[in-house]
């Protein structure tokens, strides 16, 4: 199982105002997966947040359910550090390091599990006072199932200063997941 769906179903992005942009969030979501070479699809569902610990640091963790065809189960779970850094009025850059951790469960009992390390990097930025765009690069290497590097890109649009809802995909050379992200926002 490619390691990319550690970071399925969300997206980095938050609100920017005046201020610039909000690291601390609660975030639900809803995404459909599609597994390429073998011809899987499945849904699943995630809960994320981040705090900011400092101007220009954040902490931040997931975890993502998804439910496969020929009942497989895919649980993962990760957790890290973040740096944000202003590029611009409009744009923020990031990078973050976590711990990551998958399970697969199949059919008659069957499971197996690996954990890891991933990086990723990106930028987002404000295109008005309600929309947001992010797009980011994710790498994982889970010692031994193997490695992965996915592309992700999403949009926000914040309805209030609390509350904003987007859609967000995610591509690698074998997953392609597309997801829709709820954002309460409580750093505001």
């Amino acid at each position: 199982m490619r390691s990319v769906f550690l970071t399925v179903l969300v997206t980095f992005s938050a609100t920017a105002g005046a201020e610039g942009f909000d690291y601390d969030y609660f975030s639900v979501g809803y995404g459909v997966i599609d597994f390429d070479e073998v011809g899987v699809d499945g849904n699943g569902y995630s809960i994320a947040g981040s705090v900011s610990i400092a101007p220009k640091f954040h902490l931040f963790a997931g975890y993502d359910g998804g439910n496969l065809d020929f009942d497989v189960d895919v649980t993962t779970w990760g957790a890290g550090f973040g740096y944000n850094t202003s590029l611009s009025d409009r744009t923020d850059a990031y990078a973050r390091l976590s711990y990551e951790y998958i399970e697969v469960d199949v059919p008659l009992g069957g499971s197996a599990d690996d954990n890891g390390l991933g990086f990723g990097v990106g930028l987002r930025y404000a295109a008005s006072d309600r929309l947001e765009l992010d797009a980011g690069i994710n790498y994982v290497d889970y010692g031994d199932a193997g490695d992965d590097t996915g592309f992700a890109a999403g949009g926000l649009y914040n309805f209030t200063d609390s509350f904003a809802l987007g859609l967000a995909g995610e591509w690698s050379d074998d997953v392609s997941v597309y997801s829709l992200n709820g954002r309460f926002y409580f750093g505001n």
